[in-house]
């Protein structure tokens, strides 16, 4: 297969290079094969290793828990269970997430409805503000 320069690589995957070389650097990336005149050349792997990386975060992972993916695949074994894993912790972490913003949206209508229905005083330019600088409003702690 024809070896692809940087900027090839990085429309078929749908990047920029800056984005690759940063992965390189990171490591989810194996350094490029480099011309006679020093640029750097990729192969399909580097594709479909970049492809995996992208599709990772699609799922929500971050870097790091991609460099651990990245690691584990690299040593021989299939990540899928820790791939799993990350997946269970990450759902975990947006249920308490979504607990936490419904609770404060709870709270913010209720307060505004309170807020509201109070008659404004000219001399304050916002009734909403005004009602927090007097410590009519505790936010839910997250």
């Amino acid at each position: 297969m024809k070896e692809l320069y940087i900027g090839e690589l990085a429309k078929l995957a749908g990047t920029n290079p800056k984005t690759i070389r940063y992965y390189e650097d990171l490591g989810l990336l194996s350094e490029p094969g480099r011309t006679a005149s020093g640029y750097r050349v990729y192969s399909h792997a580097h594709l479909d290793r970049l492809r995996f990386v992208q599709g990772a975060k699609a799922l929500g992972l971050n870097l790091a828990d991609i460099k651990q993916v990245v690691n584990i695949w690299s040593g021989g074994l299939t990540p899928c269970a820790h791939v799993s894993q990350l997946l269970e912790d990450k759902l975990a972490s947006l249920d308490r997430r979504i607990a936490e913003l419904t609770a404060f949206r709870d709270e913010l209508r209720a307060y505004k409805q309170r807020v509201d229905a109070m008659d404004a005083d000219p001399e304050v330019p916002c009734k909403h503000i005004e009602g927090v600088v007097q410590g009519n409003w505790a936010p839910p702690v997250m």
